[in-house]
């Protein structure tokens, strides 16, 4: 659903769907009126943040001090043609942007609006030297012309490019992902040559072809280059790693396919949004655009700055440093930022400026978490019975799951429910600290039973696993050099209370949540205020528009049984590679 405000009065309302996980069982209702807390009032300078997900679009219109005054959101289409092949239009996304953006900006003075800044997934855009869409699939369907991140279809392209071990994979952990772009861009060239790479003129991450429909600029953002696409901050593109792998075409034409210019996050684009783009969007010509930020960059940036002081927190005397950012939806990934370079093994990084301005940057990941309790949950016997009994409480899934749990634990904390159930959670293969997209996920501990209670011990553990693959690349991240003392959440996830609390529990840490949910919309706001000049620096909003809401705190009493649970975990991969040593040559 989408909810849209006027700005100064407005009633929230937030239904949390089964994708959200919020584990509450009613609409969330908060009011607001013109006057702002100790009496100040209602801040006039507004930015619109635009957030694409993998399955919608979304919009929040953001004021100064970081609070949503209004939101809106809009599915988006996915195909899958074939396993492991997924794909998007561009055309449909910034038409989701342009109807989500004009509706919360609905009922406002727009000359109060002063910036606005995109984040996305990324996945990988595909048009010709005309700025048209190219298909990216077999059946030449040219309005399909968008990689997915989450798309495997270039698992030969990543294997060659890792073998070459050229010095460019020491900055994405050692072994290059599947869901990065040079292997999609390799498997263009050799699957699509006559259809799609000869006559393609601009390879785009998705969030800078937002930025360049909104602003006609085709610079690239710093983040989306050095995360995705191998770029230095510091030494620019490697025309060796290009050569190498089959891919010289980019060099020969000075990488004008793939950006030759290339800008900060929160730098300001142009002359600022296009008349035609303003049309689409609702919005003034001229106001400030940002250089974009992949999604999840976004959500540390609306999470990792916030003022902590008051909260009894440890990191409160500590530098931003002992910080971990999780940005938790259809995947995870954690955030960890240093003042100078750490080489994490199966960690992606460090990247220099690619999400916070003079700091390196680390990204652990699990692939598809949220999508992983979906599966896990929608695929057992008990899921219609859980449909039903949801819908009649007028409930979620998660939140009727959540208090069932709490219902059948008696008299021992909920965790300890899975005493002799255990879950390895990499069904999409393994992104950190591993790095080997060939695991599976596993299940050991399962009975004949297949009633609620069943279900709802099974969502338990796939949590709980969840939570331990955070722990295992925490490890992995203060083995090389970080110190890590508090986990900042944020992303659809986080609005279940039970995963937020095994992740405090499991890591041992307390979990700070964002006073604003949607804080991956903050971070994009953020970047519109930014490029509107009405900050100093990304630091100072980030401090100015983030705010603690609430912490969760771990239950130590209960750290002897994670220990434990901890220990299976680390089994369950060990054995996983036995039976593969086992069955190999079979």
């Amino acid at each position: 659903m989408e909810n849209v405000v006027n700005p100064k009065y407005f009633i929230r309302i937030y239904f949390l769907e089964k994708h959200e996980l919020g584990g509450v069982s009613e609409p969330c209702w908060e009011g607001r009126g013109n006057a702002m807390p100790g009496g100040d009032q209602e801040p006039g300078r507004y930015y619109v943040g635009v957030d694409v997900g993998t399955g919608s679009v979304r919009a929040a219109l953001v004021d100064q001090r970081g609070t949503l005054l209004a939101f809106a959101d809009q599915a988006i289409n996915k195909w899958e043609p074939q396993f492991n092949h997924h794909e998007q239009s561009s055309e449909d996304i910034w038409a989701a942007c342009c109807i989500v953006t004009k509706k919360v900006v609905q009922g406002i003075n727009l000359n109060q609006i002063r910036g606005l800044g995109f984040d996305a997934t990324c996945s990988l855009v595909v048009l010709d030297k005309q700025f048209r869409p190219l298909p990216v699939n077999h059946e030449g369907d040219s309005h399909r012309n968008i990689i997915m991140w989450l798309d495997h279809r270039a698992v030969s392209q990543v294997h060659r490019i890792n073998n070459t071990k050229h010095s460019v994979l020491q900055y994405v952990g050692g072994v290059m992902s599947v869901e990065m772009q040079a292997p999609k861009l390799l498997w263009l060239k050799e699957n699509l040559r006559e259809t799609c790479w000869d006559k393609a003129g601009h390879f785009f991450d998705l969030p800078d072809f937002l930025s360049w429909k909104a602003t006609g600029v085709t610079a690239r953002s710093l983040c989306s280059l050095v995360c995705k696409w191998t770029y230095s901050a510091e030494k620019g593109w490697d025309d060796s790693f290009w050569k190498m792998i089959g891919l010289e075409d980019f060099v020969s034409d000075n990488y004008s396919k793939i950006g030759n210019q290339v800008l900060p996050p929160g730098a300001s684009l142009g002359n600022g949004l296009t008349p035609e783009a303003a049309r689409d969007l609702g919005l003034p010509a001229g106001i400030a655009v940002s250089a974009s930020l992949i999604d999840a960059h976004a959500g540390g940036l609306g999470v990792i700055g916030t003022d902590v002081r008051g909260h009894g927190l440890a990191c409160e005397g500590q530098p931003v440093t002992s910080r971990l950012a999780v940005i938790c939806g259809t995947s995870s990934c954690h955030m960890g930022i240093s003042k100078d370079p750490i080489f994490v093994p199966g960690v992606w990084g460090p990247y220099f400026s690619a999400m916070v301005p003079g700091f390196w940057l680390n990204e652990g990941g699990q692939s598809v978490t949220g999508k992983l309790i979906d599966h896990m949950v929608q695929g057992h016997a008990a899921f219609p019975e859980l449909q039903a009994k949801a819908t009649a409480r007028c409930q979620s899934i998660y939140a009727y799951l959540n208090s069932h749990l709490d219902l059948i634990k008696k008299a021992q904390p909920v965790g300890f429910l899975t005493v002799d159930l255990h879950v390895w959670p990499d069904f999409h293969g393994n992104r950190s600290p591993l790095a080997d997209l060939t695991l599976k996920g596993m299940v050991t501990g399962l009975k004949l039973s297949q009633d609620l209670d069943d279900l709802a011990i099974l969502y338990l553990a796939t949590v709980q696993a969840i939570a331990f693959g955070t722990r295992f690349i925490i490890e992995a991240m203060e083995a090389a050099g970080h110190s890590i003392s508090t986990l900042f959440l944020c992303g659809g996830l986080s609005k279940n209370p039970l995963f937020v609390q095994m992740h405090a529990d499991i890591t041992g840490m307390p979990v700070v949540l964002s006073q604003e949910v949607e804080s991956v919309l903050v971070g994009a706001a953020i970047l519109g205020a930014c490029a509107s000049g009405d900050f100093t620096s990304v630091q100072e909003a980030m401090a100015r528009m983030s705010k603690v809401g609430r912490v969760v705190f771990p239950r130590l009493e209960d750290k002897r049984y994670y220990d434990k649970k901890y220990q299976v975990f680390l089994k369950l991969v060990e054995h996983q590679k036995e039976y593969t040593a086992i069955m190999k040559g079979v």
